[in-house]
């Protein structure tokens, strides 16, 4: 069993997405610290001067105490109107554009209070649309005790996981030796990010998913996805 955990994110990069399609189950983390000027409530999109940031305006006011979950949207600016109409702007001319016009301007249209609602909604959504089968878990649904390498440990127990996948970052962080003795395996994600038909000048990476589905389509934006990397038939054969 292969299982992965990851903060929800705003819009999220390809990378993310990697990531629970290599793993049988996913655990968002909505009951971790939030972290100010993480992509928990930001990502760029690209326009004909660049990337750009799209940041979800938070009340931050005690945000050291509160977990992603408790987090609300500050709603005093107006900041869903801003999103859509950049978005618009920047992609109505892209090949399928239009195939997700109808979602994004609901989307938006909805006065969110809570931030992890808001990233919960968008994340299904991608995850439906690019045919992800992945099991989806929040750790809110379960009374997990520990904090760092010992809340992965134990949610490895809790799903009887042979297999973690951290992200990149983990090596900067994970004992590998912790989880050696606790007769856990660890695989570090090495996304190796795809080139893809894009709007405006040269090529730029790292960038929302949405701007994957919007140039390629559904069809083709996973198989984009997994291009030169890691599938879980790989990690199955390597990790047994």
């Amino acid at each position: 069993m292969i299982l992965t955990a990851h903060q929800p994110a705003y819009l999220p990069w390809l990378g993310f997405f990697h990531k629970i399609a290599i793993s049988d189950i996913f655990v968002v983390l909505d009951s971790v610290q939030y972290q100010k000027n993480y992509f928990t409530n930001r990502n760029k999109i690209k326009t004909a001067h660049g990337d750009r940031w799209l940041t979800i305006p938070v009340l931050t006011s005690g945000h050291l105490n509160k977990t992603i979950a408790e987090m609300n949207i500050n709603n005093n600016t107006k900041w869903r109107k801003k999103h859509w109409k950049t978005i618009e702007f920047n992609y109505r001319k892209a090949p399928f554009f239009e195939k997700y016009r109808v979602y994004f301007e609901t989307l938006y249209q909805k006065k969110w209070i809570n931030l992890f609602d808001l990233l919960y909604e968008n994340m299904m959504f991608f995850i439906k649309e690019l045919g992800i089968k992945t099991k989806i878990h929040l750790q809110s649904e379960f009374t997990f005790k520990e904090t760092k390498q010992e809340l992965i440990l134990e949610m490895c127990n809790y799903f009887d996981s042979d297999v973690f996948v951290f992200g990149k970052d983990g090596k900067r962080y994970a004992d590998i030796d912790f989880f050696k003795k606790n007769n856990r395996k660890i695989y570090f994600q090495d996304y190796k990010h795809p080139t893809y038909p894009q709007l405006y000048d040269d090529f730029l990476s790292n960038l929302s998913i949405i701007d994957l589905l919007f140039n390629v389509g559904p069809n083709k934006a996973i198989e984009i996805i997994m291009k030169d990397n890691v599938t879980k038939s790989d990690l199955i054969r390597n990790y047994s």
